[in-house]
């Protein structure tokens, strides 16, 4: 391990770099901000107060903390107080300048959190989740008030947002048994409903909302919601008190949400198409958007301010992050080292059994394929890999391989039918797409057929098992972060909130649909597993569970498979630096072990 940072090798340099996210902005108090940076070595909430430049560090844990939210007048920081990274915890305050922190809802015992929205009267309105009582919703009056419940169900919800006025709370809820697919429900403080918007037609037609906003001017109870009405993610302005829903002419391809203009007088439109992203500006009532100027690569974030410019947090495969605003100028710049840049990444289409699946391949600056390549498979599974800069992937192109990261069905920013195609044969229809990109791999001459590593975390250390399995003969490696390796058992000992959603997937629970939980869990394939596999796992993680990943190590174990595992004292991955990097050193020691080449830099 290199211990001076200056000497290190650039894929350790990536993970060190400092980095900030994209500042949020109190509503009424636009120069205080609040963001997330690794600047000490752990991902921690940072206030900054634009007026005066000032910056400090609210919070200081051991496993890091990265919830956190701005009252609207920018007096106080509320933060997410779990222990370790099992995402269980409290809500404390803090005051902006600094001082002491203290639960700010004592009355509530911990839980998972479903949601925050503060008002500008000191009331809070917080989302609680519960394995005993599924959601609760609670109003809190003002600071240390008892909190009153106004919401519960068994399934899964969560807080939308908190009119301007405080008068309406948006909340989106599943309980029509689709996890997948919210609907709707404006209520009143006290708990009454204003309105109900439900594009499911009571769990029968797979169509969802959510809730993207009120708008921000006193008055006004217009709601933005985004909508799968037209086969994508789309926005719309609802207004639950009138009654009236109006369409916006946005059309662009590809998934579109968007946020309100601080006025109210406009849109700000994200749009996510093939794995790039880019910003509009929409004023309701006009013919069509007009573009943002942003540069090719990924908006991971974007806010516009008071002022009407905008700021938003770019990077591409190439480039590493940085916070831009069209003003032209570098927004939050953290001192010290930057991030060396990586290669760009390049488009493949593959005919595929559900149609064509977009992958996206970086290759090592010099020499020529074949090359050991790395198939890293992204979690989710409702998420998509992009043209952004991930220091992981990077590191492995720093030593030789090529990196392949496949957009699967299950995917998003690709229509509606795209993500909702994995239903009930779950895994097994992702582990499809990704042979049909694993044979283009070979036969276009990318990848080296005896050198093909299959790897992922969380979702993708799911398909990561399930596929050395069920596909033995096709990968030489694999390598599993926080994954589920035994269904039932992740499913017993997970959080409520992600038990709905594998109801939704498979179609019920262990007990009313054995043979699909079985058909789709790693733990039913171990046996046939003949690749060196490395598993690493959070010991306090509340999504992919250790006790169901020691399942899997024994059985691999009771056979004498060749396998490592590595245990670490955090939740679902970790926000600490050195651990990441220790995390990725380990995986390219265990890999280069096993499929030959030199040691790993800086080790």
């Amino acid at each position: 391990m290199t211990t001076d940072p200056a000497a290190a090798p650039d894929w350790e340099k990536r993970f060190r770099a400092p980095r900030v996210s994209l500042p949020d902005w109190a509503e009424d108090a636009p120069d205080r901000s609040l963001f997330v940076s690794n600047a000490t070595g752990t991902y921690e909430l940072y206030a900054w107060d634009r007026a005066s430049g000032r910056q400090r560090q609210v919070t200081d844990r051991p496993n890091g903390t990265t919830d956190g939210v701005l009252t609207p007048d920018g007096e106080t920081v509320w933060w997410f107080s779990d222990t370790d990274g099992d995402e269980f915890g409290v809500w404390m305050r803090q005051p902006f300048g600094g001082g002491e922190d203290e639960p700010a809802a004592p009355g509530l015992a911990p839980s998972y959190p479903a949601g925050l929205a503060i008002g500008r009267d000191g009331s809070a309105v917080i989302g609680r989740s519960t394995d005993e009582d599924g959601t609760t919703v609670h109003l809190v009056r003002a600071p240390g008030a008892e909190p009153v419940e106004i919401y519960r169900h068994r399934e899964s919800a969560g807080v939308g947002d908190l009119s301007h006025d405080g008068t309406l709370i948006a909340l989106e809820h599943t309980e029509h048994g689709d996890a997948m697919h919210s609907a709707l429900r404006v209520v009143r403080p006290g708990g009454s409903t204003v309105a109900e918007l439900d594009d499911t037609e009571g769990g029968t037609k797979e169509l969802g909302l959510s809730v993207l906003g009120f708008a921000p001017v006193a008055g006004d109870t217009r709601l933005l919601v985004g909508h799968q009405r037209r086969g994508r993610w789309e926005p719309m302005i609802w207004d639950p008190v009138a009654g009236t829903e109006t369409p916006l002419p946005i059309d662009l391809p590809g998934d579109v949400g968007a946020e309100w203009y601080p006025d109210g007088s406009a849109l700000l439109v994200e749009h996510e198409f093939e794995a790039r992203s880019e910003l509009w500006r929409y004023e309701p009532g006009a013919a069509a958007p007009v573009r943002v100027d942003t540069p090719a690569g990924t908006v991971s974030g974007a806010t516009a301010r008071p002022d009407g410019t905008v700021e938003y947090l770019w990077s591409s495969a190439a480039q590493p992050p940085v916070v831009r605003s069209t003003s032209g100028a570098v927004v939050l710049d953290p001192p010290g080292a930057k991030a060396p840049p990586s290669v760009a990444v390049e488009d493949a289409w593959v005919e595929g059994p559900g149609g064509r699946i977009h992958a996206l391949v970086q290759k090592p600056a010099t020499g020529e394929g074949p090359f050991p390549t790395i198939f890293e498979i992204h979690g989710g599974p409702t998420w998509h890999d992009s043209d952004a800069f991930a220091s992981g992937p990077a590191a492995w192109v720093d030593h030789g391989f090529a990196v392949v990261r496949v957009n699967y069905r299950g995917s998003t920013g690709y229509g509606r039918a795209w993500t909702d195609a994995l239903k009930h044969r779950v895994g097994l229809i992702e582990l499809e797409d990704i042979a049909a990109v694993r044979e283009w791999s070979v036969k276009s001459g990318l990848a080296d057929p005896e050198r093909l590593v299959l790897a992922g975390g969380s979702w993708g250390g799911y398909l990561t098992l399930l596929g050395l399995g069920t596909q033995p003969d096709a990968w030489a490696l694999g390598l599993a972060a926080v994954p589920v390796a035994d269904y039932v058992t992740a499913y017993h000992d997970e959080m409520e909130a992600l038990k709905a959603m594998d109801r939704t997937l498979l179609g019920g629970t262990p007990e009313e649909v054995p043979e699909r939980f079985e058909a789709s869990s790693p733990l039913t394939y171990v046996d046939a597993v003949r690749a060196p596999v490395y598993i690493s796992a959070g010991v306090n993680d509340p999504r992919c569970p250790i006790r169901q990943v020691e399942n899997y190590v024994d059985r691999l174990a009771a056979r004498g498979a060749v396998h490592e595992v590595y245990r670490y004292d955090a939740g679902h991955g970790s926000l600490v630096v050195e651990e990441r990097i220790k995390q990725v050193r380990l995986e390219l020691e265990f890999a280069l072990k096993h499929l030959g080449g030199g040691p790993v830099q800086g080790a």
